[in-house]
């Protein structure tokens, strides 16, 4: 069975750090693009980062400069830095990764960010 745990969001100020950390279990981790989505209030989700199973990242134009992404192949954990916070970065962050023509979705942790 496929499981993906996020962990790590709560409150931070602006221009704060903070990382979140993504468990997977399953056979879905070793050799799988994994991927950090967010979800605002009110707003559609979007795309923010990916990495290969070799560690190639890709980053979304918003976030690029400000977030890395990185994965521990021993832990099957993917991570997420956040720094420079902003306001507009408050959201649900969801951890994700497709097997097949399914994709797999944790249940999110929430980043606010205050000004």
């Amino acid at each position: 069975q496929v499981q993906l745990v996020e962990s790590g969001g709560g409150l931070v100020q602006a221009g704060g750090s903070l990382r979140l950390s993504c468990v997977a279990s399953g056979s879905i981790f070793s050799g799988n693009v994994m991927a950090w989505y967010r979800q605002a209030p009110g707003k559609q989700r979007e795309y923010v980062a990916f990495i290969t199973s070799l560690g190639a990242a890709n980053y979304a134009a918003s976030v690029k400069g400000r977030f890395t992404i990185s994965r521990d192949n021993v832990k099957n954990t993917v991570y997420l830095q956040m720094n420079s916070r902003k306001p507009e970065d408050t959201a649900v962050y969801y951890c994700s990764s497709a097997m097949g023509i399914t994709r797999y979705w944790g249940q999110g942790t929430q980043v606010t960010v205050s000004s």
